[in-house]
């Protein structure tokens, strides 16, 4: 797995060419891809607009939508363009996409229809800024999404955006996704392009295969199939995996709970929480019914080896103690290790506790205290330099463009999730989900990146297929469309 600069790209398209595949076969396929996409995105039709320029681009826009219009999707071309100077397989797509209105009104806005524009503009031949004609369509789709409201899906690439730098150039499109067609291109995955990709996802297209070039990978929803194999009909709860978790503290117990539903949604078999005994009636009453509570005097009286994984850290307040410090070197099994956890280890010095099983998921602020001197460097470079540091842990570091690492294995950059997700609970929720896949049997780094791509995945279910909006979304709202999500990845 990896991704291409964009001459690269232009090679492998060369290459399946010289095979025999035609240009038009491959914007069929894209065109499919692209649409099948959408519909998994969108549980009713709606309307849909092909934003296009002269170029292919266009033309897997314009594939798209006849695609759409066979799934009963209203739709409509916008170009600014004369017909005429149209390519020849954008023209030709277009007569097949029969009588549709073009450059029409907006339809009235109805919240049970999505108004999706797509964003056929330029391709990755395309340089610089936008110019008119195309710069002028471009901030009308800007706008119309900011006013309407309407969903921007870009084809490949969002349009000004540099494929390979990642640089955003004036008036460049602002999409909500981009479905890069074939393989990832190297910009879409840098922390400058993040606004204006939105969420993404590749259009798988077995003429154009992904390479394995040690360059970083996109997580997504075909990199995670198969992460976790399905279960055996005689599974019982021992066997499908036990999470111990230390979490919660005076002000913060909601961090336990969403922890501990975190690793129950996500699939483990048995879930215990530790807390402080003073603190026990308190989480007794707010605690999933599915989990079991523990209450302890000392931390000396957990048994790591009791479980197949455990977590460690949310909302567990930054007093520090010699007995977490000992348990972290008591603990065999893998480990998640997060938010207070994390500062806790900082402050006593990072080296002696970063074990080979462990899964840190710092945010930028932790990582700066575990790792000093990464404030202000490429996200990509420092996580590179974090795990070479410390060799066997799993780093997953958070953000709009979450990057999951691990020394000696393809880093990657996941695509999902959405900006609901800025708020309080989010990471504790993730905590349990990875702890639920490595006590499953998940290896750390693959439990990470499934994990990271479940709950951004989630969190776009409960806005597309239920009822949240980005400024209402939950981090409890996660856990009910776990589900969803891993039945889309594969697993039943």
């Amino acid at each position: 797995m990896g991704s291409l600069t964009c001459a690269e790209m232009r090679q492998l398209e060369e290459r399946a060419f010289k095979q025999g595949v035609t240009a038009e076969a491959l914007m069929e396929k894209a065109g499919r891809g692209i649409a099948h996409a959408i519909l998994r995105r969108f549980p009713q039709p709606g309307t849909v607009l092909a934003c296009i320029g002269t170029g292919n681009n266009g033309g897997d826009a314009l594939v798209a939508a006849r695609y759409l219009a066979d799934a009963g999707w209203q739709v409509g071309v916008r170009y600014s363009h004369k017909g005429s100077e149209l390519g020849v397989l954008p023209r030709k797509k277009l007569r097949e996409l029969g009588d549709c209105p073009v450059n029409a009104a907006l339809p009235d806005f109805d919240p049970d229809r999505p108004l999706v524009l797509l964003d056929g503009l330029l391709g990755i031949g395309a340089n610089g800024p936008l110019r008119s004609p195309l710069a002028e369509l471009a901030a009308w789709m800007n706008c119309t999404r900011a006013s309407h409201p309407a969903q921007t899906i870009a084809m490949d690439i969002p349009s000004g955006v540099h494929g390979d730098s990642g640089e955003v150039y004036d008036g460049a499109v602002v999409a909500d996704l981009t479905l890069t067609v074939g393989v990832p291109k190297r910009g879409l995955l840098a922390s400058a392009a993040v606004n204006h990709t939105g969420a993404m996802e590749r259009v798988a297209l077995d003429e154009l295969p992904v390479p394995d070039n040690g360059s970083p990978c996109l997580g997504d929803i075909h990199s995670v199939h198969g992460l976790l194999p399905r279960r055996a009909h005689d599974t019982h709860k021992g066997n499908a995996g036990r999470v111990g978790i230390l979490a919660g503290s005076r002000g913060m117990l909601g961090a336990a709970v969403l922890c501990a539903t975190g690793a129950l949604r996500g699939g483990a078999g048995l879930v215990t929480v530790f807390v402080d005994h003073v603190l026990y009636p308190a989480l007794a009453s707010m605690l999933p019914p599915e989990a079991m509570l523990r209450p302890v005097s000392t931390l000396a009286e957990i048994d790591p080896s009791a479980f197949d994984a455990m977590a460690l850290g949310p909302g567990l307040g930054q007093e520090q103690g010699e007995d977490f410090l000992a348990l972290i070197k008591r603990i065999k099994v893998p480990l998640v290790i997060d938010a207070d956890g994390l500062n806790r280890i900082a402050k006593a010095g990072p080296g002696g506790y970063i074990g080979e099983n462990s899964v840190l998921t710092p945010h930028p602020g932790e990582l700066a205290r575990l790792h000093p001197g990464s404030k202000g460097k490429d996200r990509l470079d420092v996580a590179r330099e974090f795990v070479d540091q410390y060799p066997g842990a799993t780093l997953l570091l958070k953000g709009a463009r979450t990057i999951i690492a691990r020394a000696g294995l393809p880093i990657y950059v996941n695509g999902s999730g959405n900006a609901g997700m800025a708020s309080g609970g989010q990471g504790d929720m993730l905590t349990g989900v990875i702890a639920s896949l490595l006590a499953q049997g998940v290896r750390t780094h693959d439990a990470a990146r499934y994990s990271a791509w479940l709950c951004g995945r989630a969190a776009e279910l409960a806005i597309s297929h239920g009822m949240a909006s980005e400024p209402s979304l939950l981090a409890g709202d996660i856990g009910c469309w776990l589900g969803r999500a891993y039945r889309e990845s594969g697993v039943c």
